[in-house]
């Protein structure tokens, strides 16, 4: 039997003050999956993320993870199905006046089923993942570099071992080394740990170097969503603009 898609949109609006900012939008990512959310500024990519993620709750349509309505009214079933997914928002988003250990362990404490022994091992496990040491748990995030900031959200964001994860703008505020570095890691560990990755991004760079799939927001809803090479070739003008000369490199 086919598994369930991992994410599944059905018919979704999106109102926010009279405006609308999604209408009619539909979007099926498959297990595995590694899809490159495209859209202009304004066109409300991120919000989707937070649709995803369950922080916003569309206006109308529907929104199923592994098979489930996120917005079920059953709080255990909402609880279980965000546990299974991870969040990497696009700077970071670190608890400013928690260590780099206290903030990969924060969603470990908040199960409250797991003693602070255990705490430990699982977030040197998780600093290892992300190429950091130990000893870095004991910085607070001002004291940390931009790409140091990316590892430890990134570390936090799979912390409770989530099946599906969303990341906003990766690569932003990076240098092209740093961003490369990033790229190549988030690659590494989406292919060991058989996660599905939908990242928002704007920079070709980081597309080419993870996304196997491209989904592209504009005119308030999915215009193209198929294989990255597939998607390129539409003819569309945000399309043609994003990628322009540069979509020969990425073929």
């Amino acid at each position: 039997m086919k598994p369930s898609p991992v994410i599944e949109l059905s018919g979704i609006a999106t109102v926010f003050g009279g405006r609308t900012i999604h209408r009619d939008l539909d979007l099926v990512v498959e297990p595995g999956q590694i899809l490159g959310l495209l859209g202009g500024s304004g066109s409300g990519k991120t919000t989707l993320l937070r649709e995803m993620l369950g922080l916003l709750q569309p206006s109308a349509g529907v929104v199923r993870l592994f098979g489930q309505d996120l917005n079920d009214p059953d709080p255990l079933l909402q609880r279980g199905l965000r546990r299974r997914l991870g969040m990497l928002f696009q700077h970071g988003a670190l608890f400013s006046a928690l260590s780099v250990f206290d903030n990969i362990a924060f969603p470990l404490r908040e199960l409250k089923c797991l003693d602070e022994d255990w705490i430990r091992r699982l977030v040197h496990l998780k600093l290892a993942m992300v190429e950091l040491e130990p000893d870095h748990g004991r910085l607070m995030p001002a004291e940390l570099s931009g790409g140091m900031i990316k590892r430890v959200a990134l570390a936090r964001a799979l912390a409770l071992e989530p099946e599906l994860l969303l990341l906003d703008e990766p690569t932003s505020g990076l240098d092209p080394d740093r961003s490369q570095n990033f790229v190549d890691l988030v690659g590494t560990l989406q292919r060991e740990l058989g996660l599905t990755v939908v990242m928002v991004t704007h920079d070709l760079n980081t597309l080419a170097g993870l996304a196997s799939h491209v989904a592209v927001l504009a005119e308030q809803r999915i215009i193209a969503c198929g294989p990255r090479e597939q998607v390129m070739t539409v003819d569309h003008p945000f399309v043609n603009g994003f990628f322009g000369a540069d979509r020969r490199k990425l073929l």
